[in-house]
């Protein structure tokens, strides 16, 4: 079995060092596989805001657990104009990964990461040809029995926001025959500050048998509709869980866990728990 915890948009610059000090807690507690992080590290890409994100990983590191990051639009330079068209992921590769694409296999699961932000989008994200084609290119090299996961900032799927449809990255659509044809299981992305999980199936009648999970904000202070989570996922092939696991104001704990299984080309939902105070 693969555990993986699935931590987005921190924000460090305007987090709560409360919440920080918890998910570290947490994380030693559970002992996942893996730490995967989609994007938006800091609040506005400032070098001590990529310090401080850089002790968190240390503490985490030190702690022994491996992790896995990709930059959000945040992580780029907003206004210093210079520094987002020249070398707007400098300071993330400085202090955070010098890889945009990450790639860990573990036993049981592939996991890949694949950078969205661009300097010309102030809060959208874009996935390029070349990115599509080191998709398919990596996963065909890795064991065809690993569960696939693909990380990503920005949702490669429109995706319902409250009332309002948020829209995918841009060539979504590239991107979804790319992850149909190199057999990704699951997707998991950030960026709305809820999280969620979602057939991609139900989202796009053409698309792959991936499952789509989105992260809430697991550190910021800027809340939505939803406070701070993080997302604990557990996969043993034909099997999947996803738990919620979300602050209650003095600690993390599952709040709500969606248990799935693989049948042929597709996740059916084996069941819903709402786990009691």
């Amino acid at each position: 079995m693969a555990r993986l915890i699935h931590l987005s948009d921190l924000h460090f610059g305007a987090h709560d060092p409360e919440i920080v000090e918890a998910i570290e807690a947490r994380v030693n507690a559970i002992q996942p596989d893996l730490v995967v992080i989609s994007g938006d590290l800091t609040q506005r890409a400032r070098t001590e805001q990529f310090q401080e994100a850089c002790e968190f990983l240390g503490r985490l590191r030190d702690a022994g657990h491996d992790v896995l990051a990709v930059p959000g639009n945040h992580d780029v330079p907003l206004y210093d104009v210079l520094r987002r068209f020249l070398s707007p992921l400098t300071r993330y590769m400085r202090y955070i990964d010098d890889s945009l694409c990450p790639l860990q296999e573990l036993s049981g699961a592939t996991v890949l990461g694949i950078n969205t932000a661009r300097s010309l989008t102030f809060k959208d994200g874009r996935i390029s040809t070349e990115q599509i084609q080191f998709i398919r290119d990596t996963f065909g090299r890795t064991d065809p029995n690993s569960t696939r996961i693909l990380v990503t900032h920005h949702p490669l799927f429109a995706l319902p926001v409250g009332e309002d449809v948020a829209p995918a990255v841009g060539r979504s659509e590239l991107a979804l025959d790319a992850i149909a044809e190199a057999g990704v299981d699951m997707l998991l992305a950030g960026h709305h500050h809820q999280s969620s999980v979602h057939s991609a199936r139900d989202l796009v009648t053409r698309a792959g048998p991936a499952l789509v999970v989105q992260a809430g904000t697991s550190t910021s202070t800027r809340v939505r509709d939803q406070g701070q989570s993080f997302n604990l996922i557990e996969v043993a092939v034909p099997a999947a869980t996803v738990t919620v696991e979300a602050w209650d104001g003095a600690r993390f704990v599952a709040e709500a866990t969606q248990s799935y299984e693989r049948d042929g080309d597709s996740w059916r939902l084996l069941g819903a728990e709402v786990h009691a105070d």
